[in-house]
């Protein structure tokens, strides 16, 4: 069939129940198949549009690769592309789930330390004492970079983390973090807290539209406006 839309929702957790409540809200109703691990879904009366679960952070890919015409995805996401995926995403419309900071967070234990200034100062004496940089444990490399340069710091590596980062300060693989964080609880249950000028980026969720296809805007105007 010609003029498919192909649509790319979160896989699972809570934005997927709120991306399909997303749709739900404006009256289209996302027909999913009974089996557990099928990741292809439609629209109810909707031949001409085609759904595909994915991982958040893959939806962003294939929108930049014009794979998907439209997705949810999170601006975190996004934001931590490189530029080249990024350039070719349209934000459309900034949704009112999946809200999320993008912090910097220390051991509770480092009293001395409450502002990126004075992270710059351990760092410095980190690499005094011990001849090694700060190291800073993190899923966003791109964002983490940019913010902590823009704020003077200087001494410091990044070690890519693969999951639970909040571990990463207590089994010596890192002195501090960069991750993202809807209510702070975990970081608080790992004895971990924000720095007070240490939130990087505000994200949520929103719908992007991939700048590679001319879309008919009428044929999805129900999901746009």
């Amino acid at each position: 069939m010609k003029n498919i839309i192909t649509i790319g929702l979160p896989s699972k957790g809570r934005l997927r129940d709120k991306s399909l409540d997303f749709f739900n809200s404006r009256e289209l109703k996302i027909l999913s198949s009974s089996k557990e691990r099928n990741y292809f879904a439609s629209i109810q009366n909707k031949p001409n549009i085609k759904i595909i679960y994915l991982h958040a952070k893959e939806i962003i890919q294939r929108l930049g690769d014009g794979t998907l015409d439209l997705g949810i995805s999170g601006l975190d996401l996004l934001n931590e592309s490189e530029k080249n995926i990024k350039d070719k995403i349209l934000i459309k419309k900034k949704l009112n789930f999946g809200y999320a900071n993008l912090v910097v967070a220390v051991p509770d234990d480092w009293i001395d330390v409450q502002t990126i200034a004075d992270l710059e100062e351990v760092a410095f004496n980190i690499r005094l004492k011990k001849n090694r940089r700060l190291r800073v444990a993190t899923k966003y490399p791109n964002l983490t970079n940019n913010f902590l340069i823009s704020k003077g710091v200087t001494q410091y590596k990044l070690i890519p983390s693969l999951g639970a980062t909040e571990t990463y300060p207590f089994i010596g693989s890192a002195e501090i973090i960069t991750d993202i964080t809807s209510t702070g609880k975990t970081l608080q249950d790992n004895d971990l807290r924000v720095l007070k000028d240490g939130l990087i980026l505000k994200s949520s969720a929103c719908l992007f539209i991939s700048k590679n296809k001319n879309l008919n805007l009428n044929s999805i105007s129900n999901i746009i406006k």
